[in-house]
């Protein structure tokens, strides 16, 4: 195992909720707040701006992924079969490929492909594009490495949630049933925004501003996420990119060869949780970037009196009891979190909660306030200490 060591800095005492000392967890680590990270770029080309519906204009071909990670794919985290779609999006032509278009084929669900013509295109979402829960149950959004969908910077670009009334329910349990199952892959999701969008029956804020998932199986495989950003303040909202809720049978998320940011100005930013949020929920992430994604509440969370709480997990954000993270293959570097965690934000409640980083390099992810001494970008509070292995860890 390699990493540097945060010199010994000033411990703090519990911040977040259940984040009473430990003795199997590492100390947090009170970090001075000038602190920074450079502004080095991966090698990510960001797709163009946003234009009006139907489609913007043409994006490069995506380049998802960290092309050093080497980590084995397992058999559930290969791309799905798309060879026969149910759904076709588009008749050979750019103007074909409308926003209209991919709400009323997601509604529909299956496995969802696009024929827009040959060259890279951007979809500039009018709406938010919604999974109904009797859809399915499986459903395929395959971009052919050519589709960016965008927010236009107003809306949230996906939502499927198995407990919100106005999308069905499908059983008696709806935060733990197998369906729907839902895979994003080849596809770009840029410039979503779901400030002030609520989520479930009483429509509080839910993070998520590419996607919001809750319920069912969900997948990610070789997709880009850019400028996505969720409400700025909030003790526990979170996930620019992705937030998800309530896997059946708390099975992981996957998310294979997958960048998130990549280059200045191109990263998510939430009030928790650049990148990812979740509660209660297990990852495995693969052969995947994190970079120049930022936490930007303040206050942490509990909030501190006078706050509005927030402010991180830099790049990933987990919360909850019992739950995994496993990260191999991986690039995390140049994110920041206004609080704690500048790369990873880590909380199991209960203690039963573990994470492994193998084969990864995290480096320059600046944790504002607070992290665990000894890993650098990482606040940690779970089982036993984190699982370092054939890593960097770096300031």
């Amino acid at each position: 195992m390699r990493f540097r060591v945060v010199p010994a800095l000033i411990a703090v005492g519990a911040l977040l909720t259940g984040c009473l000392a430990n003795p199997t967890t590492p100390a947090p680590t009170e970090l001075p707040s000038e602190s920074s990270s450079d502004a080095a770029a991966a090698e990510v080309t960001a797709p163009t701006d946003a234009t009006p519906s139907p489609a913007g204009p043409p994006a490069p071909r995506l380049q998802a992924g960290n092309p050093a990670g080497t980590a084995p794919i397992p058999p559930e985290a290969q791309p799905e079969d798309t060879s026969r779609p149910d759904h076709v999006i588009g008749d050979g032509t750019p103007a074909s490929c409308t926003s209209d278009a991919v709400v009323e084929a997601v509604a529909q669900g299956g496995v969802i492909t696009f024929n827009c013509g040959p060259d890279p295109v951007t979809i500039t979402m009018t709406r938010t594009a919604k999974i109904y829960n009797a859809a399915g149950p499986r459903i395929v959004i395959d971009g052919g490495g050519l589709v960016t969908l965008s927010g236009g910077g107003k809306h949230r670009i996906l939502y499927m949630n198995t407990c919100d009334r106005e999308l069905g329910w499908t059983t008696p349990h709806c935060d733990n049933q197998d369906h729907p199952q839902l895979t994003v892959q080849n596809i770009a999701f840029v410039d979503g925004n779901a400030s002030g969008a609520g989520v479930g029956n009483d429509r509080v804020p839910g993070g998520g501003g590419a996607i919001f998932v809750r319920g069912g199986r969900f997948k990610v495989v070789n997709a880009v996420f850019l400028r996505n950003r969720c409400d700025s303040t909030g003790p526990d909202v979170g996930g620019a990119a992705l937030r998800v809720l309530d896997q059946f049978e708390d099975r992981p998320v996957y998310v294979v060869n997958s960048t998130f940011g990549g280059a200045p100005g191109q990263g998510g930013q939430c009030s928790n949780g650049g990148a990812l949020s979740s509660i209660g929920v297990s990852w495995v992430v693969l052969n995947s970037v994190f970079s120049d994604n930022s936490a930007i509440g303040y206050g942490a969370n509990p909030a501190r009196e006078g706050t509005p709480g927030g402010g991180s997990g830099g790049a990933i954000y987990a919360d909850g009891n019992r739950f995994t993270i496993h990260i191999a293959g991986s690039l995390i570097e140049h994110n920041d979190a206004a609080e704690g965690g500048g790369a990873i934000f880590f909380v199991s409640n209960n203690r039963t909660g573990t994470l492994s980083i193998e084969d990864s390099v995290l480096r320059n992810n600046r944790s504002g306030r607070f992290e665990t001494r000894g890993y650098p970008g990482i606040f940690f509070l779970g089982a036993q200490p984190p699982t370092v292995s054939g890593s960097t860890l770096s300031p």
